[in-house]
């Protein structure tokens, strides 16, 4: 089994809105980070993840996304080796190509 959940566009769009319990994290590289991100997103790309665990925060939920899915995938299980629960790590499955087919914005 997986060590995080993957979640649709519509799950993401209903956990943002419950509140500030998640955090969005966008591991691609900076150049596809800057054509654009799920609004709010950090970047953190797949590459650093762990060695930058310590940059994870501690209290909330983390959703990670990437373009298609996979990275984000990636970085999931690096953040679960590094000690993150299963229950607060999230995979945007088909990533910010998904968010923006749904008609989602970016920035």
């Amino acid at each position: 089994r997986e060590p995080f959940y993957r979640i649709s566009v519509a799950e993401m769009k209903e956990m943002l809105s419950a509140g500030d319990e998640y955090v969005v994290i966008d591991v691609r590289n900076p150049d596809e980070y800057g054509t654009g991100h799920v609004p709010g997103a950090s970047l953190l790309p797949v590459n650093s993840v762990f060695a930058r665990r310590d940059e994870l925060p501690a209290d909330k939920k983390i959703i990670f996304v990437c373009q298609v899915g996979q990275r984000s995938a990636l970085a999931a299980e690096m953040a679960a080796a590094a000690g993150v629960p299963a229950d607060r790590l999230y995979n945007l499955e088909g990533g910010t190509d998904s968010w923006r087919k749904a008609g989602e914005p970016v920035e």
